[in-house]
C-alpha cells in the first residue's frame, strides 16, 4: 500500500507545479489589470467634478471641496496605492454620479447581464458544437459549405450594427414586417409574476437573437477544424474496421477529443459572459454591466469605470485559468 501511495503523489507532482504556475500567473495579470485600469481611464478627457455640479456654476472652492471628499486632490501615486489597497479588500470606491459603493451598481446590474449573455452563451456554444460537429462529419458538401459561409458572414457582422439592424425590421417594423419586439430596455412595467417573466423574455429575445448570431460562428468553426484534424487518425479507421456504425465512431471517439480546444473556447467565452457586450447592451438598451460600463464612461465616473474594468477583466484571468487547470484532465499530456 505504501509504494502506491508514493507512486500517486509521484503523479500528482507535475500537475500541482503545472497549477501553481497557471494560478501565479493570473496574480500577476490582476496585478497588471489593477496597473492599467487606474491610470488608462485617467487619459478620458472631462473632469468628474465639474460633471458632479450637474452644470451649475460654482466657485473654485466648491471645485476643491469636491475634489477633497473623492481624493482627487492627492497625488496621483498616493491616489494609486489608496486603489490598490480598497481593491484587494474588495472595496472598488463610491461612483461620481450615483454617490453609492461601485461594488453595490455592479451587484444590481450583474443579474441582468447573466441572464441575457448566459442565456445566449449556452444558445450559441450549443449551437456552434452541434452545426460545427456536422460541417465536419459531411466535409466539403453542401452542407458544410452553407453552414461555414453563414457562420463566417454573420461572425464578421458588428454585434452593433445586426443590433440596430433587428430593432429597425422587428421592433419597429419595416414593409410588411410588423413590428413585435420592443425597441429596448428589460421590462415594460407594471406586470407581476408569470406576465413579468414574459415581459422580460418578450425583451431578451432580439438581444439573444443578436449574440448568438454573432458569436456561434467562432464555436462552430473551432470545433470544425479541431474534428477534421482528427478524422484523419488510426484509432477512428481502427473504430471502423471493428464494425462500429459511422455516427457511433463519431460521438464516442471523434468528437470527444476534437472538442479540447473548443473547451478553452467555452471558457473564454464563460469570462466574456460576465463582461457582458457593452455594444449590445447600449443598443438595446439593457440595464446590465455593459450599458453601466457606457454611462460610466461618458461622464467619466472613474471609480465605476476602473471598478467595472476590473471585474471584467477578472472574469476573464479567472475563466482562463479553469480552463488551463482542466485541460491536463481532459489530456494528461499537457500538465507534463
Amino acid at each position: 500500500m505504501e509504494p502506491a501511495r508514493e507512486l500517486r503523489a509521484h503523479a500528482g507532482t507535475p500537475y500541482l507545479r503545472y497549477a501553481a504556475g497557471k494560478a501565479g500567473g493570473a496574480s500577476v495579470s490582476l496585478l497588471a489589470v489593477l496597473l492599467t485600469s487606474f491610470f488608462l481611464f485617467r487619459l478620458i478627457p472631462g473632469d468628474p467634478v465639474k460633471f458632479m455640479t450637474g452644470g451649475r456654476p460654482v466657485s473654485s472652492a466648491q471645485l476643491a471641496a469636491y475634489r477633497r471628499e473623492f481624493g482627487l486632490d492627492l497625488p496621483l501615486w498616493q491616489q494609486f496605492t489608496d486603489y490598490c489597497g480598497k481593491a484587494l479588500t474588495g472595496d472598488l470606491g463610491t461612483s461620481y454620479q450615483f454617490r453609492a459603493p461601485v461594488i453595490d451598481k455592479i451587484t444590481e446590474a450583474l443579474p441582468n447581464t447573466l441572464l441575457l449573455t448566459g442565456t445566449a452563451f449556452v444558445l450559441y456554444t450549443v449551437l456552434g458544437i452541434v452545426l460545427g460537429t456536422r460541417s465536419a462529419w459531411r466535409h466539403g458538401r453542401l452542407g458544410d459549405r452553407l453552414n461555414t459561409g453563414v457562420a463566417l458572414t454573420l461572425y464578421s457582422i458588428p454585434s452593433f450594427w445586426l443590433g440596430l439592424l433587428l430593432i429597425i425590421v422587428f421592433a419597429v417594423g419595416m414593409g410588411p414586417v410588423p413590428g413585435v419586439f420592443p425597441t429596448g430596455g428589460m421590462e415594460s412595467g407594471g406586470k407581476e409574476g408569470f406576465a413579468y417573466a414574459v415581459d422580460v423574455a418578450h425583451h431578451l429575445v432580439l438581444p439573444v437573437i443578436t449574440l448568438v448570431a454573432v458569436e456561434y460562428g467562432q464555436t462552430l468553426l473551432v470545433t470544425r477544424s479541431a474534428l477534421l484534424d482528427e478524422m484523419g487518425s488510426d484509432y477512428l479507421t481502427t473504430a471502423r474496421a471493428k464494425g462500429l456504425r459511422d455516427d457511433l465512431v463519431r460521438r464516442r471517439h471523434a468528437v470527444p477529443n476534437a472538442l479540447l480546444p473548443t473547451v478553452t473556447l467555452v471558457f473564454v467565452n464563460l469570462g466574456r459572459t460576465v463582461a457582458g457586450v457593452i455594444l449590445v447592451e447600449t443598443v438595446f438598451s439593457w440595464p446590465g454591466l455593459g450599458g453601466l460600463f457606457y454611462q460610466a464612461l461618458s461622464v467619466p465616473d472613474l471609480p465605476l469605470v476602473q471598478g467595472l474594468f476590473f471585474v471584467f477583466a477578472s472574469a476573464v484571468i479567472l475563466m482562463n485559468t479553469l480552463a488551463d487547470l482542466i485541460y491536463p484532465l481532459l489530456d494528461p499530456r499537457v500538465g507534463r
